[in-house]
């Protein structure tokens, strides 16, 4: 979650925007941008893929399966 926070905190403030005119912009509520920003782990994907969709990423479910499957 540290990578995402990062990268949201840092495309934002690239944009211009305080994360009440981002949240406003992406049609979240404010406390979903902060918790994001925060590294929190206890949100919904939802939410955080309408964030991300802000910057053309999306997160997707992955098995162990198939993260082991892609390292060898």
């Amino acid at each position: 979650m540290k990578r995402i926070s990062e990268l949201v905190k840092k495309q934002r403030k690239e944009a211009g925007l305080t994360q009440e005119a981002f949240a406003e912009r992406v049609g979240v509520a404010l406390t979903v941008v902060r918790k994001i920003e925060q590294g929190k782990t206890n949100l919904n994907m939802d939410k955080v893929n309408l964030v991300l969709s802000m910057f053309g990423h999306e997160l997707v479910a992955v098995s162990t399966k198939e993260l082991n499957a892609s390292e060898s």
